[in-house]
């Protein structure tokens, strides 16, 4: 359940927001992630209006309203007001009409004023809601950025997650987050990955604790969030397992119904993990520009076999000489 208090706590200082009257309805649920202007609806026509959701009002409104006798105003604004209406935002600071302020406050709808334009609020108040209401898991893991991709990193405890990411950014690459991984999908089916507030910019190390990695590295190694592009599992190596040695066949994992491409990477003593994860990182980045590495080399392979005879023709050629 997601309450206009929320989001007015959330958002209201980023689109500066001015809570005018009905502040008793605050606990209100928002049930649809989308904004919307009155706009014809004003006139009488509600075949088609929406009243759960939030309403922007802006001066065309305003300035219509304004021509409108006292009781047809009153008329008008219940018209497009319900118990679901979650609040009500007036846009370019115009002055709110008293049946509305007064509408608000005896149904307990929180209206707001706004300084901007009606258009760009409604556009950033549903991008916002979008996000609010967009699918989200959480993970176990260390979300990186290497060379501009955002990398995963998973496995099982004390495998060395916090560790690698170290090395990375001590090498110039970024941290999202660590141990603890929020994931959002988002409108244009992205996965974005974030860290909780309260751990942003941590980092837990075995033997050594917390440490903060903005204040030890600076802020250009950090990030609040960054799309996941691809998924590296970290795990002892095994020698019964058989690894992948070419990389023709790329394996993928679903989160929230969207693949990801992801690679099993073994560990053993010896390994430069943090090179081996920039390895990935730039091949990965090779593939989306079109070069596929593994692809190149079969493809290589299979014409170098189909120029050269085999073993056996040669020897039935030179059989068949007087």
């Amino acid at each position: 359940m997601y309450t206009v208090q929320e989001f007015y706590q959330n958002h209201g200082k980023e689109l500066g927001l001015n809570l005018v009257a009905g502040s008793k309805g605050l606990r209100r649920k928002i049930n649809k992630p989308e904004a919307q202007r009155p706009g014809l609806s004003l006139t009488g026509e509600t075949k088609r209006f929406v009243t759960a959701r939030i309403l922007i009002v802006g001066r065309q409104e305003i300035d219509y309203v304004s021509k409108l006798n006292s009781e047809t105003k009153q008329l008008r604004f219940r018209d497009i007001l319900s118990p679901q209406t979650p609040a009500v935002i007036i846009a370019r600071n115009c002055k709110p009409p008293k049946e509305l302020i007064a509408l608000c406050e005896a149904d307990k709808i929180p209206l707001f004023r706004h300084a901007g334009s009606a258009t760009k609020l409604l556009s950033r108040v549903t991008f916002l809601l979008l996000e609010e209401f967009a699918p989200t898991i959480t993970l176990h893991g260390t979300l990186v950025e290497i060379f501009g991709v955002g990398v995963l990193i998973q496995g099982e405890s004390s495998v060395g997650k916090s560790e690698a990411a170290l090395g990375l950014i001590e090498k110039g690459h970024r941290l999202i987050s660590d141990d603890v991984v929020r994931v959002k999908k988002s409108e244009n089916s992205q996965l974005i990955g974030s860290g909780p507030e309260i751990t942003r910019h941590l980092m837990e190390i075995r033997g050594i604790g917390i440490v903060n990695i903005a204040h030890l590295y600076g802020a250009v190694c950090v990030r609040h969030s960054k799309r996941i592009d691809l998924v590296v599992k970290l795990e002892e190596w095994d020698n019964q397992h058989f690894y992948d040695r070419v990389g023709l066949d790329q394996k993928f994992i679903t989160i929230i119904d969207i693949s990801v491409p992801f690679h099993l990477m073994p560990l053993k003593p010896g390994r430069d993990i943090v090179l081996l994860l920039e390895t990935i990182a730039l091949n990965h980045r090779l593939k989306e520009m079109g070069y596929n590495s593994a692809r190149e080399f079969n493809t290589k392979l299979l014409e170098a076999i189909s120029h050269h005879p085999s073993k056996s023709k040669r020897r039935t050629l030179s059989e068949s000489r007087p």
